[in-house]
């Protein structure tokens, strides 16, 4: 099997600009190498391929190879729709969110949650709804995921309070929702000992290392930062229930009660009570119509091709993928293969 780097360019910057110069350099490498031999090379060569950015998430999470596998199944049909796909990691949904709306991403994975919260200006997008924002498709059911070491004295979510705990970066969906928690339990950052803004790569470390007593992250399993930390030091997962997980259970729409497998982890017991939602993929009304047809329908013939590049996409079922978790408005292009497959009928 080739690997995702094979098929799938991978890009780190954050911002316009760096996308921009990208864009340009990947165009002078194929006049270098010959593809455009005329007096207008730059122009010639913009017109050969097209280049979209999907953005994903931390590199240890399970969007940046998702990302890689939409982008290789996209990257293998480029002859017939001439669409050139890159994968950008970032701090995550709700940076994502932002970054599409500005025309900084073409594609983003993003949490459900986060979809439904941007569309309606709720939660981190309060006061400023995202009307433009357009669905295509769900992917991987993903858990909210308590990691904490041995000896912490956490049991269950309610012992996380006094402790050190990494609460997740700022931008991300794994703080969205640890943030959607605290409320519930009528928590604030100074009801820890310490609340850490880690992202999801250096969190594992921090807490092998003795940093953090506990890290938390919304995720699909396995998961490599997961498994790095039960892996490394004596760590386990905490359960996730209660009357108050109940509450937002009643009161969201996008999570539902889900079990982590810890079998996934080479370990053995009863599944390990959370709860979580879906990962998502979304783009903007602005973007082509053929393109996201395009890209769609190189993903849905070629779903095969995705569900082998990790095991969190094993799962993926197209009639699940097109109406579970998409709370924007489907876009265009997408509703337009959808109907052509007898995915959509209404």
């Amino acid at each position: 099997m080739n690997s995702l780097a094979d098929n799938a360019w991978v890009t780190g910057g954050n911002n316009g600009f760096g996308r921009e110069l990208r864009r340009i350099f990947a165009i002078l490498a194929l006049v270098l190498i010959g593809l455009s031999p005329i007096a207008h090379p730059l122009e010639s060569a913009q017109a050969a391929q097209r280049f979209v950015v999907i953005g994903t998430g931390g590199v240890t999470g399970v969007y940046f190879p998702a990302g890689g596998a939409l982008c290789r199944v996209i990257n293998n049909q480029r002859k017939d729709h001439g669409i050139r796909c890159s994968v950008e990691a970032t701090a995550g949904s709700v940076y994502n969110v932002g970054a599409v709306m500005d025309g900084d991403l073409d594609l983003a994975i993003v949490q459900s949650d986060v979809q439904y919260q941007a569309y309606r200006g709720e939660g981190p997008f309060k006061g400023k709804a995202h009307r433009d924002l357009r669905a295509l498709f769900s992917l991987h059911e993903e858990a909210f995921t308590v990691v904490a070491r041995a000896g912490s004295g956490i049991a269950d979510l309610r012992d996380l309070e006094g402790k050190r705990v990494n609460i997740g970066n700022p931008g991300s969906g794994q703080r969205s929702v640890m943030e959607t928690v605290m409320a519930g339990l009528g928590w604030t950052s100074a009801s820890f000992a310490q609340a850490s803004e880690l992202t999801s790569r250096n969190q594992a470390q921090a807490l092998c290392d003795g940093q953090v007593d506990a890290i938390v992250f919304m995720v699909g399993h396995p998961n490599a930062s997961i498994r790095e930390a039960l892996f490394t030091c004596d760590s386990y997962l905490v359960p996730v229930d209660g009357p108050e997980v109940a509450a937002i259970l009643a009161s969201d729409r996008n999570f539902a009660a889900v079990t982590i497998d810890v079998g996934l982890y080479g370990r053995s017991g009863p599944p390990v009570k959370t709860f979580g939602g879906l990962a998502t993929v979304v783009t903007s009304s602005a973007t082509s119509d053929d393109e996201v047809y395009a890209m769609v329908r190189a993903v849905f013939t070629d779903l095969a091709g995705v569900k082998v590049q990790h095991d969190a996409l094993s799962r993926l079922r197209p009639e699940f993928m097109v109406a579970d978790g998409l709370s924007a408005p489907l876009h265009r292009g997408a509703e337009k293969y959808y109907r052509e497959v007898g995915l959509v009928r209404n």
